[in-house]
């Protein structure tokens, strides 16, 4: 999807792809800042306590477990994409808002992390809409952010330049990911003591 939604590719189709990346992005934000909110009202029905921490620190040590092995190739995911026939039939604005909205959420495409998960339940760990809220919108940035680097593909060799950059950037972002979770395991621990 990251290279279908290119400078070049929605020239090609008559759109603007700062349009079409800007509904992606607010809508990615938006959708996960709504999934949060839900996610930390349905979890302030559970009673407070220091119980929440230990339990964020299990799925966090959980997470980086999973995305670190093997195991992350057998998580439970849906086999659901975004749909790209969408490009064809509808305003880039318009497939930008429901890929962005989407991704934003986390889990209802192909889940690759166990990451994902994490964030999903820390919005319900979090027992506050607001903070949920807040997880969800993070989450949904960080997501927003992976057109980022197809801004400068405006030509067919700039998406050959793309394609062979995301191969390249798999095993840095894999590592790049696992230091967030050992970054996010370090401060609940900090937390509880």
């Amino acid at each position: 999807m990251l290279a279908s939604i290119t400078p070049l590719g929605e020239r090609g189709r008559g759109f603007s792809w700062g349009l079409t990346a800007s509904g992606f992005a607010l809508a990615a934000v938006a959708a996960g800042g709504l999934s949060g909110a839900a996610g930390g009202a349905l979890g302030s029905l559970a009673p407070a306590g220091r119980w929440r921490d230990v339990a964020a620190l299990v799925v966090l040590c959980a997470a980086l477990a999973v995305d670190a092995t093997a195991l992350r190739r057998r998580l439970p995911t849906t086999r659901r994409q975004v749909n790209e026939d969408w490009m064809a039939r509808y305003r880039g604005w318009v497939y930008g808002v429901a890929f962005g909205a989407q991704l934003g959420t986390g889990v209802v495409t192909v889940v690759t992390s166990a990451a994902v998960y994490a964030a999903a339940l820390g919005t319900l760990l979090a027992g506050s809409v607001g903070a949920g809220a807040v997880i969800g919108a993070a989450f949904g940035a960080v997501r927003a952010l992976s057109l980022l680097p197809a801004r400068r593909v405006i030509d067919p060799a700039g998406l050959v330049r793309l394609h062979d950059a995301l191969e390249r950037a798999e095993s840095p972002v894999r590592r790049a990911a696992l230091a967030a979770d050992g970054v996010a395991v370090a401060l609940v621990l900090v937390g509880l003591l």
